[in-house]
């Protein structure tokens, strides 16, 4: 049996599918036509962020599982998977605190001015040290956009070690779920922007939360706030994003996350030094990244055993799934 790694994984995942008798194929290139060549005669598949489409999926008739590399999966076409029994199993929880540890780095950035500090040193302007523009993000004002695992671990973070008051918006959770575990709801997504020192995106990409951080939200946030997003770029807009950093309303902002991945060279955000960049390195750290890998590949496994993983993204395909002879 063959799986093909439409992108790179860890090390470990691919000694756990190798040591199960697999046969791993890197694809030479993450583009679905590309993949859509290489996938033939796969049996089974793993994506991060390239997803799987549909004419990728029409190619692999012999497919029976595409494990979920993370979290994220509208790159995925999840709805014909679904139609033609292609089970797609997840890893919702690999990434958590690693995700977490990013929004608090970027917050610190942002808050001490590390980029341009170092920027600063580099070329002869110690006196930097005396612009006075340095914050203390303790007892600072956090909003959590989503409270996911993703959101939930940030928060607790941010109260635990700089003692933040948080506020949480996400219309799935209940209000008194939020106030059980410590921090404060916040229904009014509009009202709770003008009280925010930081704001954490945590949010899926739907087509509700598409475009969510308007021009007019953005700049209705507190003036010198800053944003950060981990979550999906495609939730900002991003002209308005820069129109506000550039003109001081917002203090910062920090994005790993991108409409498209990488960012083409005309991005805005790339113009813009007030925007702090990451190459979607969240879930990227070794442990994560460790995790990631093995849990995707259990998964992968499980499934070509007849077993259920214990995440699906498409948990009713089951019992009519793709079964190749």
């Amino acid at each position: 049996m063959k799986c093909l790694l439409i992108q790179p994984i860890h090390p470990s995942g691919i000694q756990l599918l190798e040591d199960a008798g697999l046969e791993v194929i890197q694809a030479s290139a993450a583009d679905m036509a590309t993949v859509a060549d290489e996938i033939v005669d796969a049996d089974a598949a793993i994506t991060r962020n390239a997803g799987l489409n549909r004419a990728a999926m029409q190619a692999a008739s012999k497919l029976q599982v595409l494990g979920n590399h993370g979290i994220g999966v509208d790159p995925v076409d999840v709805e014909y998977a679904t139609e033609i029994g292609l089970p797609i199993a997840f890893t919702p929880y690999a990434n958590v605190q690693s995700v977490a540890e990013l929004v608090i780095a970027h917050m610190l950035a942002i808050a001490k001015r590390v980029r341009e500090c170092d920027a600063a040193v580099r070329e002869d302007r110690f006196d930097y040290r005396y612009t006075r523009d340095f914050r203390e993000v303790s007892g600072k004002t956090l909003l959590i956009v989503g409270f996911g695992r993703i959101g939930r671990r940030t928060a607790e973070v941010a109260k635990a070690a700089f003692d933040m008051r948080v506020l949480v918006h996400s219309p799935s959770v209940a209000a008194d779920e939020i106030e059980a575990v410590g921090f404060v709801p916040a229904p009014d997504l509009d009202a709770a922007l003008g009280e925010a020192d930081y704001v954490s995106l945590h949010q899926t990409l739907t087509p509700r939360t598409r475009g969510l951080f308007s021009r007019e939200r953005l700049f209705s946030m507190k003036k010198t706030a800053a944003l950060i997003n981990t979550a999906r770029g495609a939730l900002v807009d991003r002209e308005a994003l820069v129109e506000a950093v550039e003109t001081g309303h917002l203090r910062g902002a920090a994005f790993d996350v991108f409409e498209t991945e990488p960012p083409t060279a005309d991005h805005p955000y790339l113009a813009s030094d007030r925007v702090l960049l990451s190459p979607h390195i969240g879930g990227s750290s070794e442990e994560a990244a460790e995790r990631t890998a093995v849990q995707a590949a259990e998964a992968v496994l499980a499934v070509l055993a007849g077993r259920r993983p214990d995440h699906m993204v498409n948990p009713d395909v089951w019992d009519r799934r793709r079964k190749v002879a």
